[in-house]
């Protein structure tokens, strides 16, 4: 379960790292305004929440709670990961 716990965990910090970077970038490029910082900050903050709440399960013990709230967002990361894997190896034809 440890392995489980630790590759949840660095997808998550993966997932964060590249929400964190178009952040970033959006805040350079103007993209990221006062019009919708709200929805980034709630989205930066659902992942650190995600993350956090992972780290404290296993922290008390309850490695498989803390486990399932990684899960939460490493799944849909580990997918869109492989998904552009896919795009990139096979190139298909989009028209």
């Amino acid at each position: 379960m440890t392995i489980l716990f630790r590759l949840c965990l660095a997808i998550d910090a993966l997932v964060a790292l590249v929400a964190l970077y178009f952040f970033v970038i959006g805040l350079g490029d103007g993209s990221v305004s006062s019009f919708n910082i709200v929805l980034w900050l709630a989205l930066l903050g659902g992942i650190a929440a995600v993350l956090g709440a992972g780290w404290l399960l296993n922290a008390k013990g309850q490695r498989g709670a803390a486990v399932a709230v990684l899960a939460i967002l490493a799944l849909p990361g580990l997918l869109c990961a492989l998904f552009f894997a896919m795009v990139l190896i096979l190139q298909p034809r989009w028209n």
